[in-house]
């Protein structure tokens, strides 16, 4: 019996259900039995690596690893990944990324994953229970239990991991802890991140129109895990994101980028507990996410920092501007961004961590940055530093083990509105503790029938 049968067996025992994880609301989730031990190379040698999700973003992910032996592209999607197939046409082309798996296991050493949010748990789970490396875009996931799934899954494995939030591996981040942790405003009691997403359409009461599925494009297969419904024409090949079938909304596909320098400097995933409740949204049905929206968080005390309380911002609603702070003083990068409030003074970063700096401005005149105390990425090149980390046995940015918390940071948001109440959440035993009920919204129904992983 092959490791592939029981890897799937694993998987699928749990993924028609509406829990991925068996036990999850008690906190004792099924995790990864595979001991596969991760291919070795030397620094010097290249990487075999295929991808899966290569049109659009996935271009771009493909292309920033071509200095490596590109062996395989998968996409659904012919038209979309024309491209890509040009550029690189020594590489296998396949639609069905289990095959691709299966086929080329031996010839395969990592993997990247680009595809829309709700194949990410899939294809990834797949990959590292081979023994594969992964990058996978964000968010990490679609659910809690999902993202859980793969930080174990990941320890377990041994494989090099990382979430393509690229802010993370850059200095601008690094800085802004460091000023953070150095003081420059206090214990900060607040945090304030908002953003001009969605950029696509929510709000929407009904699904679309049903309508001839295009040649080039494998519905099927595109819908993947989701629930079965006909192709309309507004799904693809953006849209999916306003989806709940499909995508994680504005603060699923953000929040992995503007929430990462809150998230890191304020030590949230040092948090044993938090709640999540909805302050406002407009517009959300049981198709879509709402057309704007303010979440707040609510963290105790982590090590030496107080207790903090944390606000997501989308739809183009804002926090209120800092007494006293002059209106043309820019915050975050205007549309987007990130204000801490602290006790001594306020802080303003952009959205992946960039242009840190105090307000009002005149107090950045005579202030000395603190001298550096965490590790400097290479030209801030993630993508490189994954590659490198694949072939040194060492961490990439963002891995699993820090890119899951997140995740699951910014998909709470989510899980409140689905919830429709303030929730409590306990870390550890991955459940909400005062709406038992709730912990249905930390994972979903996968479509039964639908093969994870092949056999």
């Amino acid at each position: 019996m092959s490791k592939h049968i029981l890897t799937r067996r694993a998987f699928l025992s749990t993924a028609t259900t509406t829990v991925v994880l068996a036990g999850c609301a008690t906190g004792n989730p099924v995790t990864n039995k595979a001991r596969v031990v991760p291919g070795k190379l030397s620094p010097n040698e290249k990487l075999n690596i295929a991808c899966i999700g290569v049109g659009g973003m996935g271009h771009g992910d493909v292309m920033k690893c071509r200095g490596e032996n590109i062996v395989a592209l998968c996409d659904v999607d012919s038209k979309r990944a024309e491209e890509t197939f040009y550029r690189l046409p020594k590489a296998k082309q396949y639609k069905d990324f289990r095959i691709m798996l299966e086929e080329m296991d031996k010839e395969i050493d990592a993997v990247t994953v680009s595809t829309p949010d709700h194949m990410h748990a899939p294809a990834t789970y797949m990959a590292m229970t081979m023994g594969k490396h992964v990058r996978v875009q964000k968010p990490l996931t679609q659910t809690i239990a999902e993202a859980r799934l793969l930080a174990k899954t990941a320890e377990e494995t041994g494989v090099v991991t990382a979430m393509g939030n690229q802010g993370h591996a850059g200095d601008g981040i690094r800085e802004m802890c460091e000023m953070i942790w150095a003081g420059a405003i206090g214990q900060v009691r607040e945090s304030h991140t908002w953003t001009d997403r969605p950029i696509w359409p929510q709000g929407i009461s009904d699904p679309l129109p049903a309508q001839p599925v295009p040649d080039h494009l494998d519905w099927d297969l595109w819908l993947g895990s989701a629930p079965w419904r006909e192709y309309g024409d507004g799904y693809l090949p953006f849209n999916w994101r306003g989806w709940w079938d499909y995508g994680c909304g504005a603060i699923g596909d953000m929040a992995c980028h503007i929430v990462d320098p809150v998230f890191w400097a304020l030590k949230l995933y040092e948090a044993p507990s938090y709640t999540v409740e909805v302050v406002e949204q407009t517009g959300m049905t049981s198709e879509t996410f709402p057309n704007s929206s303010i979440i707040k968080y609510e963290f105790p005390a982590r090590g030496d920092m107080e207790p903090v309380t944390v606000y997501w911002y989308d739809g183009g609603l804002l926090p209120k501007r800092p007494e006293g702070l002059a209106e043309d003083e820019k915050l975050g990068d205007g549309e987007n961004g990130s204000l801490f409030i602290g006790a001594d003074g306020i802080l303003s970063t952009g959205t992946y961590g960039g242009g840190s700096r105090l307000l009002p401005a005149e107090r950045m005149e005579d202030y000395k940055k603190p001298e550096p105390t965490i590790e400097r990425i290479p030209d801030e090149d993630p993508y490189k530093h994954w590659i490198n980390a694949c072939k040194n046995g060492t961490e990439a940015v963002s891995p699993f083990s820090y890119a899951g918390p997140l995740t699951e940071f910014a998909n709470m948001g989510n899980v409140a509105l689905l919830a429709g109440e303030k929730i409590e959440f306990d870390v550890a035993s991955m459940s909400i503790t005062n709406n038992p009920d709730a912990n249905k919204h930390l994972s979903k129904e996968y479509r039964k029938g639908f093969d994870f992983m092949p056999l």
